[in-house]
């Protein structure tokens, strides 16, 4: 499928709606045609896979209706019925909040596909910070983590004391 794109005002999103196909197979075929039993491991990434495609069809489910909500609903109705500054700042506001909302998705979907690409390649559940294996604990709970634990406190308490002190 082509991207689903949006635009309003001066920004344009874009949401990608592709999906790659998921191969629920017991075994894999080998190079000389023969089949191998899937490792208990192969078996959990099949199912975070499953998982993370079955939230990306969500979300993109989810940004469809917004779009189609924004350019054919209550918003269009907002802005015929604007006459006046105070009825064009709440067709101001809810463009932004919709913008926002799409925004998320977006940014979901791209840590999403990340998570795929890693399964692909055989990164999936490596800490993109200290190289060590991220809490399979933490995975149930985001798929999609890119950092363990010790290693996303210490950029939260970074990012927290940059926002305290920026610099000048």
């Amino acid at each position: 499928m082509d991207p689903v794109r949006l635009k309003m005002g001066g920004a344009i999103m874009s949401i990608n709606s592709r999906q790659d196909d998921i191969n629920d197979d017991d075994y894999d075929r080998e190079e000389g045609g023969g089949s191998r039993e899937v490792s208990q491991e192969e078996t959990r990434l099949r199912g975070v896979k499953k998982i993370l495609l079955e939230e990306r069809q969500l979300i993109l489910k989810e940004a469809k209706v917004e779009i189609s909500n924004f350019t054919r609903g209550e918003e269009k109705q907002l802005v015929e019925a604007a006459l006046d500054d105070g009825d064009w700042s709440v067709v101001d506001a809810s463009e932004e909040i919709i913008l926002q909302k799409l925004h998320h998705h977006k940014l979901k979907l791209n840590k999403i596909d990340e998570a795929l690409r890693k399964i692909n390649n055989g990164s999936y559940g490596i800490c993109e910070d200290c190289g060590g294996f991220i809490n399979e604990a933490r995975l149930k709970v985001l798929p999609y983590a890119t950092m363990c634990v010790e290693c996303k406190e210490k950029r939260e308490k970074l990012e927290e004391i940059e926002k305290e002190h920026p610099f000048q």
